[in-house]
């Protein structure tokens, strides 16, 4: 690897703390490459200790209407945690927070009084431009941690510092270098890590914060600061350990990983021993959307828990009090997202999955629960204008244009504002909603309020053209304690446009009314698909092959429901690696007769750049015609559609879809193909 000279780390450590808007308490000292940097910040001989606020969560609930049973046996010390990195960029733009009886509070305080005991922030190490421009997503640097850990200690409250290690969203599709790291090579940035993170959390200490643990990267999944190697890795994540062990000698170090459905976690956990990591947590996400079932998490959890000693936690969860977007810039989850809901979006259906994750997590012996982000509202006004000049200005959007710098294909083409307003545990107004009891719910119960109907559950189906179809006579109602109840239900539709539905393909939404309540059923009416495993839901890949043109890491079928147009499974491909998420994906099929046929297949996915996707149609091993297709982001689906193939038969006809993404970190899904004749 590419050793440099003492003086050229010096100027690089120099450059990236150069802006005076991000005190990142990154050092510019080193005696030689690749050696341990001297750290900037000393210890103060009496730091300050911060007056503490009582506000000791209470068990009263009298008058909540939200149904909960309490989790048996949680320890007192359980970690019920919220993630509020975006606070001081929200209360800049005009943000302020009120309690559930409508009085002014700091929000910190109500987070407490609420059975909150852990405040989770982000640092990142430079968020700003050359300029001092913020990127956005809070701006999150040394002084946002520093802020909320004075007033986190203040009521109480322990600080988890989650280091991303990077300028900006670190996730495990992305773990992009800081800029002023770029050009170290392992060893000079694993010392630049430690001496960074040393500097950071001496901050903390000087100035009294209470911390508690320390995260040495954010959703590592096999890749953190720019490296994929796990040699590399776990030297990067020892450095920033052996930072915590030296200034916070009683706080945990923990890793954080992501989805745990994908079964990889044991992987991850072999190669911290086999490079011998000190560390004392392993942390997970978990988003009920796409994250598998919670009997899976708990089976992962407590395999990793008994296979390494360490404790196990879920350090992100969070859930969608509504499908309504309220700052004009869209959100992750809304009504006509295609993602696992195994609750209404609901302040009920909040508390029920904070709950049971809190529930999974106990019965895999875990030692807390953290709620991503449960204090980020939208900011301004009545028009998306008005409110981009706040995300911009403070950063209290998810991204700000002037991130394009750093990120141009992901941030610099999607920013704008917050897309989990809808998931916050407060309302548009900030004030709090009864869904932020959900912590003290949990602790003491509430399982005396009547059961009652929260709404009706969905129905989805699909046919083929000139199949019987009926429609059902009763749907279930979704009741307090998650449970279905069935219920009568009356369709707002005739039999013969339901006939006539029934012979052409097509979609249609068919609204009824179920014990006062709206009942939905979405009907899908498919031509006669000549494709076999046409959305991969036999669990295998064939008749389909793909050739893997570049190198792909991942290029397989892949059973994940939230990630899917329809059913459970999908094609999936993934590439850490630039330039090498190039492949086709095709089959023949077999026994058709002369005619005219159409081809159709949908792809979703990021982080792409600009790639080349297209669906295509061959005769005889010869391209006859293609369908430009795009991949822009998460879960939105596009399609490809090659139509008028004439088609004699004997010939061979092929269908499929060719990928080539550019970019490092490429991913993406494929679903639901068919061939029908016209």
């Amino acid at each position: 690897m590419k050793k440099i000279t003492a003086c050229v780390l010096t100027l690089l450590l120099l450059a990236g703390c150069a802006n005076p808007a991000a005190s990142d308490g990154t050092t510019a000292a080193a005696e030689t490459a690749g050696a341990v940097i001297g750290t900037s910040v000393a210890p103060v001989e009496n730091p300050p200790v911060i007056e503490r606020e009582d506000v000791a969560p209470q068990a009263a609930l009298s008058g909540c209407p939200l149904y909960v049973r309490a989790v048996e046996g949680l320890s007192e010390d359980f970690i019920f945690g919220m993630d509020a990195s975006q606070v001081p960029a929200l209360e800049a733009s005009g943000v302020k927070y009120y309690d559930r009886d409508g009085t002014e509070r700091d929000v910190f305080a109500i987070l407490a009084a609420h059975g909150v005991n852990c405040i989770r922030v982000r640092v990142w190490n430079d968020p700003f431009d050359a300029s001092g421009h913020g990127y956005g997503g809070g701006n999150c640097n040394a002084d946002t941690a520093v802020e909320i850990g004075r007033r986190a200690t203040k009521y109480g409250m322990k600080l988890l510092v989650d280091f991303h290690y990077s300028d900006f969203w670190a996730d495990p599709g992305k773990q992009m270098v800081p800029k002023a790291w770029a050009d170290l090579d392992a060893d000079a940035k694993a010392s630049a890590l430690e001496a960074y993170t040393h500097d950071v959390l001496m901050r903390l200490r000087n100035e009294g914060v209470d911390v508690g643990m320390v995260q040495v990267g954010n959703e590592t999944n096999g890749a953190l600061c720019g490296e994929k190697e796990w040699s590399v890795i776990v030297k990067l994540m020892a450095a920033g350990s052996r930072a915590v062990r030296a200034v916070y000698p009683e706080a945990k170090v923990a890793v954080h990983f992501a989805n745990p459905e994908n079964g990889d976690y044991d992987s991850y956990a072999t190669n911290l021993k086999i490079y011998g990591l000190d560390y004392d947590v392993f942390g997970s996400s978990y988003y009920p959307y796409w994250h598998g079932s919670l009997e899976n998490l708990t089976r992962t959890l407590r395999q990793i828990r008994n296979n390494t000693g360490k404790d196990v936690m879920v350090l992100e969860t969070s859930y969608a009090w509504t499908g309504e977007d309220f700052d004009f810039s869209g959100n992750t989850i809304s009504d006509e997202s295609a993602v696992n809901k195994p609750y209404p979006y609901s302040q009920q259906g909040q508390v029920n999955s904070l709950r049971d994750v809190t529930q999974a997590v106990q019965d895999a012996g875990g030692i807390g629960v953290c709620y991503w982000e449960g204090t980020w509202i939208g900011v301004g006004g009545a028009t998306k204008e008005e409110n981009q000049k706040l995300w911009e200005q403070y950063g209290s959007g998810w991204a700000s244009s002037y991130a394009a710098e750093y990120d141009p294909t992901d941030a610099g083409k999607w920013y704008g504002g917050c897309a989990v307003e809808n998931q916050s545990l407060f309302d548009p107004k900030g004030k709090a909603l009864d869904s932020l009891m959900a912590f003290n719910l949990i602790r003491f119960g509430n399982d005396e309020v009547a059961l009652t109907a929260q709404g009706i559950e969905e129905i989805k189906a699909r046919v083929t053209v000139g199949d019987a179809f009926a429609l059902p006579e009763t749907v279930d109602a979704i009741m307090t304690d998650n449970s279905r109840e069935p219920r009568q239900v009356k369709w707002n539709v005739t039999p013969e446009t339901l006939a006539a539905w029934l012979t052409v393909p097509g979609s249609h939404d068919i609204t009824g009314t179920a014990d006062g309540m709206e009942a939905m059923l979405r009907l899908t009416v498919e031509g006669v698909n000549l494709l076999k495993n046409p959305s991969f839901e036999d669990g295998v890949n064939a008749p389909w092959t793909a050739e893997n043109l570049g190198g792909c890491k991942e290029l397989r079928i892949e059973q994940k429901p939230g990630d899917s147009r329809t059913g459970e499974w999908h094609w999936h491909f993934w590439s850490p690696d630039a330039g090498k998420a190039e492949f086709t994906l095709e089959q023949t099929p077999e026994g058709l007769e002369s005619g005219t046929y159409d081809f159709r297949i949908w792809i979703m996915g990021g982080d792409c750049g600009a790639a080349e996707v297209y669906a295509y149609a061959k005769l005889d091993g010869e391209t006859v015609a293609t369908a430009p297709m795009e991949i822009s982001v998460w879960n939105e689906w596009h399609l490809g559609e090659v139509l008028g193939i004439e088609y004699t038969q004997g010939q061979i006809l092929t269908v499929g879809v060719y990928v080539k993404a550019p970019n490092a970190g490429a991913w993406g899904k494929i679903d639901d193909a068919s061939l029908s004749v016209r």
